[in-house]
């Protein structure tokens, strides 16, 4: 249980958060008191080489000053290094092989055969040394030697790395209990996220999270969320809405075979009064099963399961075989169903699914237009968006500008702006078929209307054919459409 407690605790954002912030403030300090340390070795060598070569050109001035008196040489030199104890100055003279000639007594035991190279400082056994050639040989000496200790250095150099190994004592314990505050500051407003969409229940989203007006990451998680919350609402909202729309309308057609049987049950009749009740009774069945099927349709198409095949088919062979089924129709109720424009065009779909829409508009448009009145079908290929269009224009009484932005919702019926010709059981779900196959073929589908002038619905459709070819270049395979049925 204490194991399980502690794997819980090192899991959470905040222990991370505090162990990244502690691990990368140590990494930065140490990294910085490195460099610290090593700029200033640096430096302190830099100067050391800087006197170096000040006191050799110095010495080479003595040297030339008091030529040809060796013994003067020798003093003014010694003298030079005894003055510099404290650096651990020590002078030499060499000859043209490189052989001592003379050496101060504070010079340190070096080898015989050390070579160096002239104005380049060098450093071996702790010293610092520079050589450099005499403009003017006195007894023999051709270069002179010039050497100082590096143990101040390296004293300093010390001092310093004891300084920084304290201050990175200091951070250590410091930067966890900082970085635990920081990350404990920085999750707070996510745990009050946490703490209230925990709380949340599908039966109750009106509570929403609390923007602090920062602008910054939380913020928009914050205002992602709520809407989220806000699409959960709606979509639950409307779910409700349509349990309740399609118990309405199922309960409509069972009432009706539940009072047909009741009557057939009720007294002795003749055989042609049954067949009447029977038919009747087959009637409602038909309207039960059309919303049955509209339904499953629709369940489908939330979840997901429309399938479009991989094959293009001819739209317009399509719409021309609804056109000619539904002439008669029109004709009947004193209407002209025409074809404005019919240009050949092929789209990769379902043929019975998108005869489905094409059948669900031609007959909204012949339902809804008034007598004597006009249903165009046009079809043609936008060439900017290279998409199918398909048009299905009515001079009807039009829709409302109010009903609009509801017309593809389930069950919406805007029936007293449009005035149907036939007062048939319509369900409301047609146009959201439509929709919702319209969007699994990766199109659109859009409404304007006018009262009093008629209502256009406009389809876009993908093109599977850009000139001649789909659109990964291969040739296209067309499927021929059955007549309809």
């Amino acid at each position: 249980m204490r194991f399980a407690k502690l794997r819980e605790v090192f899991g959470t954002l905040h222990f991370r958060l505090t162990m990244w912030h502690t691990a990368t403030l140590l990494f930065m300090v140490v990294a910085t008191l490195l460099a610290v340390r090593e700029g200033v070795r640096s430096a302190l060598l830099q100067e050391t080489d800087q006197l170096l070569s000040e006191d050799a050109g110095e010495m080479s001035l003595v040297v030339n000053e008091f030529l040809p008196d060796v013994e003067q040489i020798e003093h003014a030199l010694e003298r030079k290094a005894s003055t510099h104890a404290h650096r651990g100055l020590f002078v030499e003279l060499l000859d043209a092989q490189g052989k001592v000639i003379w050496n101060s007594e504070s010079t340190p035991a070096l080898p015989a055969n050390l070579r160096l190279k002239s104005g380049q400082p060098a450093t071996f056994a702790g010293q610092r040394i520079l050589q450099q050639e005499l403009t003017r040989p006195a007894a023999g000496a051709r270069v002179i030697r010039i050497g100082s200790s590096l143990e101040p250095l390296v004293a300093d150099v010390d001092k310093l790395t004891k300084l920084m190994l304290i201050v990175g004592a200091i951070v250590l314990l410091i930067s966890p209990l900082g970085g635990y505050w920081l990350a404990g500051r920085a999750t707070r407003p996510l745990a009050r996220i946490i703490d209230t969409t925990a709380r949340l229940h599908p039966s109750k989203l009106d509570e929403r999270l609390q923007l602090r007006g920062t602008r910054d990451e939380l913020d928009r998680l914050s205002l992602t969320v709520n809407g989220l919350l806000d699409r959960i609402a709606a979509y639950l909202e409307q779910n409700r809405q349509f349990t309740a729309n399609a118990a309405h309308e199922l309960r409509s057609p069972l009432a009706a075979i539940q009072n047909s049987l009741e009557v057939g049950l009720g007294a002795e009749r003749s055989t042609e009064e049954y067949k009447e009740l029977l038919g009747e009774t087959l009637e409602s069945c038909g309207g039960l099963r059309d919303l049955v099927n509209q339904l499953l349709q629709l369940a489908e198409s939330d979840a997901g399961r429309i399938e479009i095949g991989p094959h293009a088919l001819p739209l317009d062979q399509v719409i021309q075989k609804a056109c000619d089924m539904f002439a008669g129709v029109a004709e009947a109720v004193d209407s002209r169903l025409t074809i404005g424009c019919l240009e050949p065009a092929q789209v990769y779909g379902d043929a019975s699914r998108l005869r489905q829409v094409i059948n669900n508009l031609l007959d909204n448009a012949i339902k809804f237009s008034s007598a004597g009145g006009s249903i165009v079908v046009k079809l043609f290929t936008d060439p900017f968006s290279m998409h199918v269009v398909l048009q299905v224009s009515d001079t009807g009484a039009g829709i409302p500008q109010e009903d609009l932005p509801h017309v593809f919702e389930r069950f919406y019926q805007a029936d007293k702006s449009r005035q149907r010709r036939e007062r048939r059981g319509g369900t409301g779900l047609g146009l959201s078929i439509c929709q919702s196959i319209v969007a699994a073929h990766g199109g659109t589908i859009e409404i304007d209307s006018e009262l009093g002038r008629g209502t256009t619905v406009t389809v876009k459709l993908p093109s599977a054919r850009i000139a001649g070819r789909d659109e990964i270049g291969l040739p296209l395979k067309t499927i021929e459409v059955p007549a309809a049925t």
